[in-house]
């Protein structure tokens, strides 16, 4: 028996997400108005959250 398809992509998943959301923040800390930088800041810290659970979540059971 291996791991599903799914729980293998899911660490990939996890890191793309990491990524996107610290990208995100960098664009708009150099190009854009203090309100965007503040709802980026706050959309990326659960992103970060979540992309963190799903690049560490342990499938061994």
């Amino acid at each position: 028996m291996g791991v599903p398809d799914s729980e293998q992509r899911t660490p990939f998943y996890g890191v793309l997400m990491i990524i996107a959301a610290l990208a995100a923040a960098i664009v708009v800390s150099y190009y854009g108005p203090a309100w965007l930088r503040v709802t980026v800041y706050i959309v990326a810290v659960p992103v970060v959250a979540v992309g963190f659970v799903f690049t560490l979540r342990d499938y061994s059971r």
